[in-house]
């Protein structure tokens, strides 16, 4: 799929990404790490849902970024 960092595969992961965390590594092919991605931003959602007693989704955004991040600088290992 991809080449490595700055390819438009990862680019298009890394947007899939901000929008739904681990979505991009799933792009990626990387399933494992696109299940921690999501789960991290469920339970980052929740506590800072349970913290401010409403709907700001600031944990989710949070780890939103760093996901997205992560798909940009993946690098595909050589086999």
């Amino acid at each position: 799929m991809s080449a490595g960092q700055g390819s438009t595969g990862n680019v298009i992961a890394a947007i899939c990404s901000f929008f739904v965390p681990g979505l991009g590594q799933l792009v990626q092919g990387r399933v494992f790490s696109a299940i921690m991605w999501f789960v991290a931003a469920c339970v980052a959602f929740a506590i800072t849902w349970l913290l401010t007693l409403s709907l700001l989704p600031f944990g989710w955004f949070v780890v939103a970024v760093f996901s997205c991040i992560n798909a940009a600088i993946y690098r595909r290992p050589v086999a």
